[in-house]
């Protein structure tokens, strides 16, 4: 493709760019704020040295477990009415969101509650002796000791999430999924789609370096 036909797509990277980041940005924030308490309480209501209730664990495990053992593109599409009564509308990035939002949550929540379950047995049981409330475990063993991993569990949903939100494009979701199909798919542009595909992969690499270093620097066995 020459240099004039890529100065005019511009425009369309710089809206994919931001609609992507947009899209990232939401579903992303929601999984911080929602999903790492609910895996703190899958986690928790497991745990005999805790708060343990087997029935409220059942609920928010088979509710994690359902949302995720639906394929995203039906996600997509069986969340719609609500994406509608949200939002206003079921197409564009903010749109998007919603569904990316609901596959997010209980992806971290899960792998939080792994972290959580990584720390051995003798650190709890000698955090719960000294009488600690629970709160104060929570914050001073509970979240120093799985940070690296609950690190690892953000960098692996950021990376999923761009994923999922090139299938949004499927929708009309925007963002660099959609610029691939509209050009790439429709219009038989490959070099297009091909430039799209590196730029996923440049992006997938940058998040997974980034969340590399952030967890080897909050790894407490790693002599900095």
């Amino acid at each position: 493709m020459n240099l004039s036909k890529w100065i005019e797509l511009y425009p369309e990277l710089v809206n994919a760019f931001g609609q992507t980041f947009l899209m990232l940005g939401i579903s992303l924030s929601s999984a911080l704020v929602f999903g790492i308490p609910l895996g703190f309480l899958i986690y928790l209501t497991d745990k005999k040295l805790f708060i343990p209730n087997r029935f409220f664990h059942a609920v928010l495990g088979i509710l994690a477990n359902l949302i995720r053992s639906i394929p995203f593109v039906i996600l997509l599409v069986a969340l719609i009415p609500l994406t509608q009564s949200l939002v206003g509308t079921t197409i564009g990035p903010l749109a998007a969101s919603v569904p990316l939002s609901v596959a997010a949550i209980p992806f971290l929540a899960r792998l939080v509650e792994t972290s959580l379950r990584e720390i051995p047995e003798g650190v709890l049981e000698a955090a719960v002796s000294t009488g600690a409330k629970l709160n104060l475990i929570i914050r001073e063993v509970l979240i120093p000791e799985a940070m690296p991993g609950i690190y690892s569990a953000i960098t692996v949903t950021t990376i999923s999430l761009l994923g999922y939100s090139a299938m949004a494009g499927i929708v009309g979701g925007g963002g660099i999924g959609d610029l691939a199909i509209r050009f790439g798919y429709y219009r038989y542009e490959d070099d297009i789609m091909f430039a799209t595909v590196f730029v996923l992969i440049a992006l997938v690499q940058t998040f997974q370096w980034i969340g590399d270093i952030t967890r080897k620097r909050s790894d407490k066995r790693i002599s900095h």
